[in-house]
């Protein structure tokens, strides 16, 4: 316990760190607001279902729990582990932030609608968790896949810390999986967000190479 809040003082006392921080805070609330901005716009310009070569020969399985719940989980552990070790916290921030502004660019760009809408209308219904992710999210934001591609890139950034590394992976496939036999992603959606946010994590590793610097010897 003694050493837990050691690392917290040392962390939280040292100005540099905190500044920082305080880049790291406004990126992400800037990355944020522009998802929203996007999601908004994604929702007044929606475009066609189309064909997918997955997705036309699956069922549709409920997948809300995962979709929502699941969300809400993961993001709360992460939160955790944040306060467990933050040194981890302005590169994950930051790269976090440069994630979601990417995918807002992204989602701008192509108008599609999702695959299964009248199902995205039932889960967003049946799961009240679904209110508060829906500020950020809806059913027309689907280039590329945040369940697939955030624990992704939260895998690279934890890749040196095993048990971590294997979480984070496995969230992935788990989300990726999820949102495909959900019918709430394009199959492009979901395959092209690990490439991506391997791009992403490799940027961020170059803009941001102090708060990197802080993980980057990390055992």
């Amino acid at each position: 316990m003694k050493k837990f809040f050691a690392k917290h003082v040392t962390f939280w006392t040292d100005r540099n760190i905190l500044y920082h921080m305080a880049i790291s805070i406004v990126l992400l609330v800037i990355s944020l607001f522009l998802t929203y901005i996007a999601t908004r716009y994604t929702n007044n310009h929606s475009g066609y279902v189309v064909s997918d070569i997955l997705l036309d020969s699956l069922p549709v399985i409920n997948v809300g729990f995962i979709f929502f719940q699941g969300a809400f989980i993961f993001l709360l552990l992460l939160l955790g582990l944040g306060v467990y070790e933050p040194k981890y916290i302005p590169f994950t921030m930051e790269a976090s932030a440069l994630f979601f502004l990417v995918r807002s660019i992204f989602m701008v760009m192509t108008h599609l609608s999702p695959p299964s809408i009248e199902y995205y209308n039932y889960v967003q219904h049946e799961h009240h968790v679904a209110e508060i992710l829906f500020t950020v999210s809806s059913g027309n934001d689907l280039f590329f896949s945040a369940h697939a591609g955030y624990p992704f890139l939260l895998g690279l950034i934890f890749w040196k810390v095993k048990y971590l590394r294997y979480f984070f992976l496995t969230c992935s496939l788990i989300g990726g999986i999820a949102v495909i036999i959900g019918h709430l992603h394009y199959s492009i959606d979901v395959f092209s967000a690990f490439f991506i946010a391997y791009g992403i994590f490799e940027i961020s590793k170059w803009f941001f190479k102090k708060e990197y610097s802080l993980i980057a010897n990390a055992v």
